[in-house]
């Protein structure tokens, strides 16, 4: 499978502390990859690296390319041009504006680089947003808000979706909900680099998987080999099956 994203050595260090230490992952083309571990593994820290951005002062150093361009030079905004796209942990959507309001704030690009979805595109991929599309977004529900979310991303014509925790705060049933259509995205030929919390959740929808621990990758396998991995079973699959 051809790697739309190489990440080769990826450090990241908040002043003297080190966050992140000499990752190596990729994402193959219509691939969702999922980045699982502990709170404070450094899971955002690495995606929010992936796209060029970061809430505090990182400084990062390793190599990031997105179809074979070094990209770990530019900026964000340069990133998203070229077809990558981070949808970040939390509130997402601007809740005193509508669902169309969110969805119109982002116009695809005239030279796109991956699928270019229009807003009635998003709303044949989430066929729940077209009844909510005049309410504010403050009125939904959780999974609908993280709907709008990865909506207004996808106007951006990406062809690398980044998602931080899509699930955080969000009922069961929501979470399957979310995932299954993160799943038909990528069966439609896009590719996520996924984290998330819920592991036995995201097992079922991903096609490989990355343990991360203080800040190293401590194992990868697919979804077969990772799900009878005694280290996944043991810490998460266990504790959420019950």
């Amino acid at each position: 499978m051809t790697a739309l994203l190489e990440v080769q050595n990826l450090s990241v260090r908040y002043g003297r502390s080190p966050a992140l230490g000499g990752v190596d992952l990729s994402v193959g083309e219509g691939e969702l990859v999922a980045v699982a571990g502990a709170n404070g593994a450094g899971k955002s820290t690495l995606v929010n690296a992936v796209a060029g951005w970061s809430r505090g002062r990182a400084t990062a150093s390793g190599a990031v390319r997105l179809a074979g361009r070094e990209v770990s030079a530019l900026p964000t905004h340069k990133r998203m041009q070229l077809g990558m796209a981070l949808v970040p942990e939390g509130k997402s959507a601007f809740e005193r504006m509508t669902v169309e309001e969110n969805l119109r704030l982002v116009r695809p690009p005239r030279h796109a680089a991956g699928t270019r979805y229009e807003i009635e595109d998003v709303y044949r991929v989430f066929p729940q947003l077209p009844d909510r599309a005049q309410a504010r977004c403050s009125t939904l529900s959780g999974g609908e808000r993280q709907m709008v979310a990865i909506g207004r991303a996808l106007r951006a014509a990406p062809r690398l979706l980044i998602l931080d925790e899509p699930s955080v705060g969000l009922a069961p049933r929501l979470v399957v909900e979310v995932l299954e259509h993160i799943r038909r995205l990528v069966s439609d030929g896009l590719s996520v680099l996924l984290v998330e919390q819920n592991v036995k959740a995201t097992l079922e929808v991903a096609d490989r998987l990355y343990l991360l621990e203080q800040g190293r990758v401590t194992g990868a396998g697919t979804r077969a080999e990772m799900r009878d991995d005694q280290r996944i079973v043991s810490a998460y699959l266990g504790k959420l099956g019950r």
